[in-house]
């Protein structure tokens, strides 16, 4: 199972194993439940598919994801992970499902 109703610590390295499966699995779907049972928070599917296929951020996607912070203040980051930004050439975009991995290669 991937989700568990609790972490187990990080000492034990079960955490970081835990979210790995969340974020291997590359269904939008699976980290939205990860968001909502671990964060206990509502999040938007749509913003979820949006990241999940690499699509630019925009004011709208990062609300839709945290209310709290805005596009600006995550400038620096996204320039470090080589995030697409606005008006950046991206790839073209993939399709999105909620319930099937998101793939950026061709197979």
């Amino acid at each position: 199972m991937l989700l568990h109703s609790s972490p187990v610590s990080v000492e034990g390295g079960g955490s970081a194993e835990w979210l790995f499966d969340i974020l291997v699995d590359g269904r939008p779907k699976t980290y939205l439940q990860f968001a909502e049972e671990y964060c206990e928070v509502t999040t938007d599917i749509e913003a979820i598919c949006h990241v999940y296929v690499l699509r630019p951020l925009t004011q709208s996607v990062v609300a839709a994801l945290n209310p709290h912070v805005e596009l600006v203040e995550l400038a620096e980051v996204l320039a470090q992970i080589e995030y697409p930004v606005p008006g950046a050439e991206v790839d073209p975009e993939p399709a999105c499902s909620r319930d099937r991995p998101v793939s950026h290669h061709d197979n």
